[in-house]
């Protein structure tokens, strides 16, 4: 088992690129089973959830090349259609996989997901996307399996709750059914912007992206395309939260900045003041942050529940009391209990976490219980007085590339070790 052993206070300074969006790219590689011809996807991180989905693709009979931040994938034959549980057990989000088999074979197999433990995520307003479509659903002792030997059929879907997982699932599985589809109270996040771009870049025929009402008009296959993938907000926001934590001044180099709105406006409140221009974002965070009033979890263009944790373990060393409320999952606290270890003085009542901000945080041994909690005890390390063991680094590898290496060209100490005794 590997953990950080990170050495603070330290000061960040330079400049760091934000890799490609983990929650972009993971829809895109499900998405190439749509096509019929090879695709060419860049910028594409090194992380091991995106590992999963190149080995689902392989389980699949759809092997993919991998250089660099360059995928290519092959097209798929569509014969075998269920994904070994081993390889669902892996990440929660590798459901998103039933909307491209189910819309490419008519048939899909595969079982309930695994990944980080936030509390119920049901799988349900997916399945009813699925049934909305015309396919016959059954489950079975955490099995799932869907069939539409007739192929799917446009309709309209109205999420109960605007799911991201949901909306990109029935953008997948209507590509290419026939008639037309009319999603309403779709997620409206970046990242189901990117996959519309991808599938329309590659024949598909979708109008609304990005707006609570989306239109589908079903194509009867789909092509091949060269697709870069969009920069990952939620690692930005993580780099913007360990400056402001510490009293640093950084830049952030291939980001979209309209996507970071709500972190911005939060952080703005706090003290910090933004620059830059194009893809290029300058954060300059004051010596100690102002109390944040409120932070409320949403869905997009809301503030994000990923960014959290970063943002709440920034605000523990804030001037005053900092109030957030996580809306969208049930057990996003965890990593509340190894922020008091280091000296944080905060309160959770079931949804609401009260911060009292603390003059300093003293290292500890820490355990990261899932990636963005993992990535908020990292941003707590970075500003703590002495050394910090962060176990559980496996977390932060599903949705951080090499993030040791870029915080140490920063100016940060953390090494990654073999965890001792």
């Amino acid at each position: 088992m590997e953990a950080f052993y990170v050495v603070g206070p330290c000061r960040l300074s330079g400049n760091v690129r934000i890799h490609g969006a983990k929650n972009s790219v993971l829809p895109l590689l499900a998405a190439s089973l749509l096509c019929r011809e090879s695709c060419e996807l860049t910028n594409c991180p090194d992380l091991s959830d995106v590992h999963t989905a190149l080995a689902i693709l392989q389980a699949l009979g759809a092997p993919a090349q991998r250089e660099k931040d360059r995928i290519v994938l092959s097209p798929w034959d569509g014969t075998v259609c269920e994904i070994p549980e081993e390889l669902m057990r892996r990440m929660r989000s590798s459901i998103i996989f039933l909307g491209a088999i189910l819309g490419r074979a008519g048939e899909a197999a595969l079982s309930l997901p695994g990944g980080c433990e936030l509390g119920p995520r049901p799988v349900d307003l997916h399945l009813q996307a699925m049934r909305a479509l015309g396919a016959t659903v059954r489950e079975d002792h955490g099995k799932i399996r869907c069939e539409a030997p007739g192929g799917l059929k446009g309709a309209q879907i109205v999420l109960a709750f605007p799911s991201v997982g949901a909306t990109e699932n029935a953008l997948l599985a209507a590509a290419t059914a026939s008639g037309t589809t009319v999603l309403e109270n779709a997620a409206r996040e970046p990242e189901i912007e990117d996959l519309a771009g991808f599938l329309n870049a590659c024949g598909a025929c979708i109008r609304g992206a990005g707006e609570s009402t989306i239109v589908v008009e079903g194509v009867k296959r789909l092509s091949g395309a060269s697709y870069r993938v969009i920069p990952d907000r939620i690692e930005a926001a993580t780099y913007l939260a360990a400056a402001a934590a510490t009293g640093s001044a950084i830049t952030l180099v291939d980001v979209i900045p309209r996507h970071l709105r709500p972190v911005l406006a939060v952080l703005q409140e706090a003290g910090c003041r933004f620059s830059g221009r194009g893809r290029v974002l300058s954060i300059e965070a004051p010596a100690r942050l102002s109390r944040i009033h409120s932070v409320r979890t949403m869905p997009y263009p809301g503030f994000p529940t990923d960014a959290q944790a970063p943002v709440l373990a920034a605000s523990t060393l804030a001037r005053g009391t900092s109030i957030f409320v996580e809306n969208i999952f049930e057990e996003r606290y965890k990593h509340v209990g190894e922020l008091l270890r280091m000296g944080a003085s905060i309160r959770v009542d079931g949804r609401v976490a009260v911060v009292e901000g603390v003059e300093r945080l003293s290292g500890a041994r820490v355990q990261a219980a899932d990636l963005r909690g993992g990535a908020g005890l990292l941003v707590a390390a970075l500003a703590a007085q002495g050394e910090t063991v962060l176990e559980g680094v496996c977390h932060l590898d599903r949705g951080y590339e090499h993030i040791e290496d870029a915080l140490c060209a920063l100016g940060a100490q953390v090494k990654r070790r073999v965890m001792e005794g």
